[in-house]
């Protein structure tokens, strides 16, 4: 089984963000990146397909900061190829963008087809919607399906058993023509731990494929611009509300009241 994984760099919400001085973004030149949540279950996921089929596993990445840590870090957990997309700042235009980039990259060639899952996170801190995965499926007609929690693959290779996670604890369980675009959500088991020694040696024994990127007809432009950012404000703190339920409920209703909301 051939399995490719979109990975994607985000800016790190441990660290503190800043605004760049036009006003316009994030400073990304202090932020530190790190790899999003939901693309390291979907390299877990991979992985784990990879164990129980067999197959290989190739991971793609648009280059940004901090990228070739997490590349060689999926090599060091099992991965077979990394490839980085060397394409300017077209990572930071938008999700359209980057899923077009990302669709042409695999159809284009080197080596990535034919492939019979191509996974990838849910969502990302800068894709809420998550619409990388479903974008990627449409440009290249594949089947999708998203918030994916269980992929169990036919031994034919024709069909995979998909589950996939709604509100309130339901779950429904889909058939998908393979090859597919799966969106996880999180995988059958938490993402492995890998030693910093063992990722050290895949940088002395292994390489990163570099890709150029193929020219956008839109020149990767996102479809709504950002005028402005700024930091949240602080305000008056909050009121703590004490006394009986009767006193609260009614002190809280009197607020409510007061300022319009009731």
């Amino acid at each position: 089984m051939n399995l490719l994984v979109l990975l994607k760099m985000v800016p790190d919400v441990v660290e503190e963000l800043d605004i760049a001085s036009g006003g316009a973004g994030l400073d990304m030149d202090v932020a530190r990146m790190a790899l999003s949540e939901s693309d390291d279950h979907a390299l877990e996921q991979a992985l784990l397909l990879k164990e129980r089929m067999g197959g290989t596993v190739a991971v793609l990445a648009v280059d940004a900061a901090e990228v070739d840590d997490a590349l060689f870090t999926a090599l060091a957990k099992g991965a077979d190829r990394a490839l980085k997309v060397d394409a300017g700042g077209v990572s930071q235009a938008g999700t359209r963008a980057l899923a077009d980039l990302l669709a042409r990259v695999i159809a284009d060639g080197h080596n990535l087809l034919p492939v019979d899952l191509i996974l990838t996170g849910t969502q990302a801190i800068d894709d809420l919607d998550g619409l990388v995965a479903p974008l990627v499926a449409h440009q290249l007609g594949l089947p999708y399906l998203g918030i994916v929690t269980e992929v169990t693959p036919e031994p034919a290779g024709k069909v995979a058993s998909v589950v996939k996670e709604y509100s309130g604890g339901v779950r429904g369980r889909f058939e998908v023509d393979l090859p597919a675009v799966l969106g996880i959500q999180s995988a059958e088991r938490p993402p492995r731990y890998v030693p910093v020694a063992k990722v050290r040696a895949a940088m002395k024994t292994q390489r990163i494929e570099t890709v150029e990127a193929p020219t956008l007809a839109d020149g990767g432009m996102a479809l709504a611009e950002v005028k402005s950012m700024s930091k949240p404000e602080e305000a008056g703190r909050a009121e703590m509300i004490e006394g009986t339920p009767e006193s609260a409920s009614a002190r809280l209703c009197g607020i409510l009241a007061d300022r319009g909301l009731v």
